[in-house]
């Protein structure tokens, strides 16, 4: 077990040869799978994510959308920046002030205030920025 920690840990650095070299995903798991590394693309392309982590852009894109879980529906919050990297994700199954000040509130826990935020016209965003202190300038 602790061979296999020593072998993944060792193989992570790997995961940056694709961002300095033209590399796929695929090709450094063929690299290290020569190495006697077994590991799937999918695990690389979740450590070039984490070594790639940058600061959220300055605008933010809000937006919700109802999905089906066990035939109830529910609704997906979610924020993304202006880079497209998702910042957060949240399912809740109200539309109103409350539910939107949680989800302000759960996206600012983990980011900074951003300078401007999009959303849709949906009236509980104002509502809802109106009662945080930190958004009152946004």
């Amino acid at each position: 077990m602790a061979t296999d920690s020593l072998l993944l840990s060792s193989a992570a650095p790997f995961a940056g040869t694709a961002f300095r070299f033209s590399l796929s995903l695929r090709d450094i798991e063929e690299l290290l799978l020569e190495r006697g590394v077994m590991v799937t693309f999918e695990t690389i392309r979740c450590w070039c994510d984490k070594s790639m982590r940058r600061r959220p852009g300055s605008t933010w894109h809000l937006d919700e959308m109802f999905v089906t879980l066990r035939g109830e529906p529910y609704l997906l919050w979610r924020a993304v920046d202006e880079h497209g990297a998702e910042l957060d994700v949240l399912i809740q199954k109200r539309r109103d002030k409350a539910a939107a000040k949680r989800f302000f509130r759960r996206v600012l826990r983990s980011n900074s205030v951003p300078p401007k935020i999009v959303t849709d016209q949906l009236r509980s965003y104002p509502a809802a920025k109106a009662d945080i202190p930190e958004l009152a300038q946004v």
